[in-house]
């Protein structure tokens, strides 16, 4: 049964990406990444170091992305400023895989909230203007 969860999980996750406009695609990546923190939080609790490691490996790939889809030509000030702060939480994680520290994934996890939270509020139709 486990073998269909992830089929139907799969799929339900690339019909999202498949279809989804460029501001739910970043909003989804948000979500994606605090998934992957909150797992290897949860692995870590439990001592499973190689799940843990694993899902800081994805959330760091994540955040990488995010990063990538910046564009500091026309972002100007706050576009570097989050790729200052994208690098940082990456140091943070990798941080925290090595010293097995959840105080610096419950950082990151905060800061992405942060910045989930004042992206939400941005129109998509806001965001097809300023590209």
């Amino acid at each position: 049964m486990n073998q269909y969860t992830k089929a139907y999980s799969s799929t339900a996750t690339y019909s999202g990406v498949a279809y989804a406009d460029p501001h739910s695609l970043i909003t989804q990546m948000f979500d994606g990444a605090l998934k992957r923190i909150a797992q290897a939080r949860g692995c870590l609790e439990r001592k499973e170091y190689a799940a843990k490691g694993e899902n800081i490996s994805h959330a760091i790939a994540i955040i990488g992305s995010l990063e990538g889809c910046l564009n500091l030509e026309k972002g100007g000030e706050l576009a570097t400023n989050l790729s200052s702060l994208y690098e940082y939480m990456v140091i943070k994680l990798a941080e925290a895989n090595v010293n097995n520290d959840t105080s610096k994934l419950n950082e990151v996890i905060s800061l992405i909230l942060e910045i989930k939270s004042a992206w939400v509020q941005i129109a998509p139709h806001q965001t097809q203007k300023a590209g």
